[in-house]
């Protein structure tokens, strides 16, 4: 690994990306589901800070740890809803930019979302995978397991 500078350094230009962020809960998607979403784009990209982060807060906000574990494998695990899933599908459409598969994810959201929160979802992967990128381009190391806090 090579030594990177510290991005956040400079929080000056992160301020408008963080106040962003802080917006995507008040639109409207239920905050389960933007975990969700924040945890499987952080799983696609290796982002090991976010998914500390990510679980963290969904474990706090009532996500529970077998849909956590099991979200890698959605497809297959039975824990989700088909507005989660259409959300999941979306997701991993977006953050690996899949343009065969992309069709039949959106037909999945149109589905389950309507044109706002179809918007919504988006901005909202959008952001996620902007944070991925910069906590994995500069190598920003995920905090030791003595600072995970877990919800009891």
């Amino acid at each position: 690994m090579s030594k990177r500078i510290n991005p956040y350094a400079r929080m000056d230009l992160f301020q408008p990306l963080i106040d962003y962020s802080k917006t995507l809960p008040e639109v409207g998607l239920e905050h389960s589901l933007l975990h969700l979403v924040k945890i499987r784009a952080s799983q696609i990209n290796g982002c090991a800070v976010c998914l500390v982060m990510h679980t963290q807060e969904a474990r706090q906000d009532g996500e529970t740890e077998m849909r956590i574990y099991l979200l890698d494998g959605w497809r297959e695990a039975p824990h989700f809803t088909p507005r989660e899933r259409a959300a999941l599908a979306w997701t991993e459409a977006l953050t690996r930019l899949d343009h065969a598969g992309n069709d039949a994810a959106y037909e999945l959201v149109a589905a389950e979302f309507n044109e706002a929160e179809q918007v919504a979802l988006t901005l909202a992967i959008g952001n996620i995978n902007l944070w991925n990128r910069i906590n994995v381009g500069f190598q920003v190391a995920p905090p030791r397991s003595a600072a995970i806090k877990v919800a009891a």
